[in-house]
């Protein structure tokens, strides 16, 4: 599964699968999945044993099954067979309507003993993005603010056009991680107009997040950090502005912002072929996904800080699942069962 992890960020929109081949309780072959177009993780995996007559007697673990279609590569079931191993360990089959339990016939067709289900609650939380993408034709959405002791995201009024931190500088580096792990990251209006936010990964290795805007009445002036151009940005609003100079990286799409919202911004996002996003703010954007009950996970950090008063924080009546301390803040995650 660790091995699995190194594609989170790269892979898209394959799923970031883990394989190792082992023989006689030793790892003799291990791979992830490549960036897009690239090699799949059986194929890094086999391609790594620098004797391939091994794989005969070895056992291939992968997280997810193997594909058994023609995409950007060959069937990785194929190149299994090819090598005859011994068994196939399947962590969880594939719910795509191209592989959906092909690969795993085709490899008992071809006489090789396969598994599925072995550490199938961690592979399915590992291929959450996968997954949900597949079967709810919507992205992975992490919900995701920081909140002071006493409960406020914000203050009433500030001095400066930028961030007032709440958390720790750990805090921020976990989310920047976080960033990196997911395709997207969504604020609203007041949220840019009142911090100017980048949106992006300073603290951490990895790809920018597609930044997505809500903007109803296109109140953000042009000069924004999001108007950059440097990171592809979708603004969501319900009249489209004529650019004096288009350009590839500012998209337009235009929702009716009097019903369903979450609902409708899922479905620009799957438009766009967006597997996971990341809803930072502020609080009327997260508390509309919140209403409309479309959350898959929720991140809330704490901290020791005390506004006395300013902007609530949204409140979460379900799915505490996890409290951790992160020096001077308390981290609590939630999943939406």
């Amino acid at each position: 599964m660790q091995i699995a992890k190194n594609g989170i960020g790269f892979s898209r929109p394959n799923p970031s699968v883990g394989c190792v081949v082992v023989l006689n309780n030793k790892i003799i072959g291990e791979g992830f999945t490549s960036a897009y177009g690239g090699n799949h993780a059986e194929v890094n995996a086999i391609r790594s044993v620098r004797d391939k007559s091994l794989i005969k007697e070895a056992t291939i673990y992968v997280t997810l099954e193997p594909c058994s279609h023609f995409g950007k590569t060959p069937p990785c079931a194929d190149l299994i067979i090819k090598y005859q191993p011994k068994k196939v360990v399947v962590g969880c089959t594939d719910s795509n309507s191209l592989v959906a339990g092909n690969g795993i016939e085709r490899l008992r067709k071809a006489g090789i003993t396969v598994v599925v289900g072995v550490l199938k609650d961690e592979c399915l939380q590992h291929h959450k993005r996968f997954f949900t993408v597949h079967e709810k034709k919507r992205p992975y959405i992490l919900l995701k603010w920081a909140e002071t002791k006493d409960g406020f995201i914000a203050p009433l009024s500030k001095n400066k056009l930028k961030p007032v931190w709440i958390s720790n500088q750990y805090s921020q580096q976990i989310v920047h991680k976080w960033r990196s792990e997911e395709q997207a990251i969504l604020v609203g209006t007041n949220t840019v107009i009142s911090d100017n936010p980048k949106l992006d990964v300073r603290s951490w290795f990895g790809l920018n997040p597609i930044r997505i805007v809500l903007d109803r009445n296109l109140r953000i002036p042009n000069t924004a950090h999001v108007f950059d151009k440097s990171i592809k940005t979708i603004l969501i609003t319900e009249t489209k502005r004529k650019q004096k100079e288009p350009h590839e990286n500012i998209i337009f799409e235009v929702i009716d912002f009097s019903k369903n919202i979450a609902n409708q911004i899922c479905k620009v996002l799957h438009k766009h072929q967006i597997e996971s996003i990341i809803v930072e703010g502020g609080l009327q954007t997260l508390q509309t996904f919140i209403d409309e009950n479309l959350w898959d996970e929720a991140a809330v950090f704490v901290a020791e800080k005390e506004f006395q008063n300013g902007v609530r924080a949204p409140r979460l009546k379900k799915g505490l699942k996890e409290v951790i301390n992160i020096k001077t803040d308390v981290l609590k995650r939630y999943k939406n069962d």
